[in-house]
């Protein structure tokens, strides 16, 4: 307890501190803010919980280090990932995913998780267990007399994730097929009556949702370290941020990343670096509390 003390005093005694943190948690929070739309967008549209979110950035971030490491430029990784994943998404959708839409919640929990299980394991045989990551040639920022650091690469990421997310902002509103996603996210069946073919909604959606985590994964390679057994982390983020913003709500899902993301890093620096996945884990079931007691809220007022 001391040493938690002394931190937290810390944090007081040298006010720079805390302008180191709030970097970096803006910076990881905008890569969880990407990964948790992909999310947002198949718990919206397809009704199902991806519980293989955070495996599907791992796919990505492997992609690109294995590219990198035969020569490639790290930031072509990034392009190459997202078309890889849109197609290992529209595999899987076509396998396992299609089956169990407007099946229960269990079904869907169970087809993702085994789908989670699988990717890993592929991933631990091909690149093995070690953890991985992509040495970027940039310089680093220093700034306060260089207490507080901020590496270009991690620049470089956040600028890429802020990107990609206009990107398909973009196309979600202007696209006819970002028009159809959204239809069939309000009422599927008059989505079909109007003649949508929501089965190729759906397989869209959810290869969207892959390719947009495999870039994710590719950026995050880039600043931080990757592992085959590491995407469960980043479904537990996603879920809290998905949950905590609610669906549709795509500026709720940017603050709530960015927010998740300075937690974390002042939940490392107070309490270590050990506590940071569980201090995700907290966050989740604190979410859900909160979501309950508001939905039994609604409940009364209702009667």
């Amino acid at each position: 307890m001391d040493q938690v003390f002394g931190n937290i005093g810390m944090l007081f005694e040298f006010p720079v501190v805390n302008v180191k943190i709030i970097l970096d948690g803006l910076m990881i929070g905008a890569l969880f803010a990407l990964a948790a739309y992909g999310l947002a967008l198949v718990w919206g549209v397809m009704n199902v919980k991806n519980l293989a979110q955070g495996d599907f950035v791992m796919a990505g971030g492997y992609i690109a280090w294995w590219l990198t490491g035969k020569g490639l430029p790290p930031l072509l990784g990034v392009p190459i990932a997202f078309v890889m994943l849109w197609g290992i998404g529209w595999i899987i959708y076509k396998l396992v995913i299609s089956r169990v839409i407007g099946r229960d919640l269990f079904t869907s929990l169970l087809a993702t998780f085994g789908v989670a299980i699988m990717m890993a394991q592929i991933l631990n045989l091909l690149f093995g267990s070690d953890t991985q990551s992509v040495k970027l040639e940039y310089e680093t920022l220093y700034f306060f007399d260089g207490f507080v650091d901020v590496p270009i690469a991690k620049l470089i990421g956040v600028i890429m994730a802020a990107g990609l997310a206009a990107g398909v902002i973009y196309f979600m509103k202007t696209s006819r097929m970002g028009q159809a996603i959204r239809a069939t996210a309000q009422n599927p069946r008059a989505a079909r009556v109007m003649g949508i073919d929501t089965d190729k909604v759906y397989g869209f959606t959810f290869s969207l949702n892959a390719a947009i985590c495999g870039a994710a994964g590719a950026i995050i390679v880039m600043v931080w370290l990757i592992q085959p057994f590491y995407g469960i982390t980043y479904s537990i983020r996603s879920f809290v941020i998905v949950t905590a913003a609610g669906l549709g709500n795509l500026p709720g899902v940017i603050a709530a990343g960015l927010g998740i993301g300075m937690l974390e890093q002042y939940g490392a620096h107070v309490f270590g670096i050990g506590y940071q996945q569980a201090i995700a884990v907290l966050l989740l079931l604190l979410v859900l509390m909160v979501r309950l007691a508001q939905q039994r809220r609604v409940r009364q007022v209702l009667k």
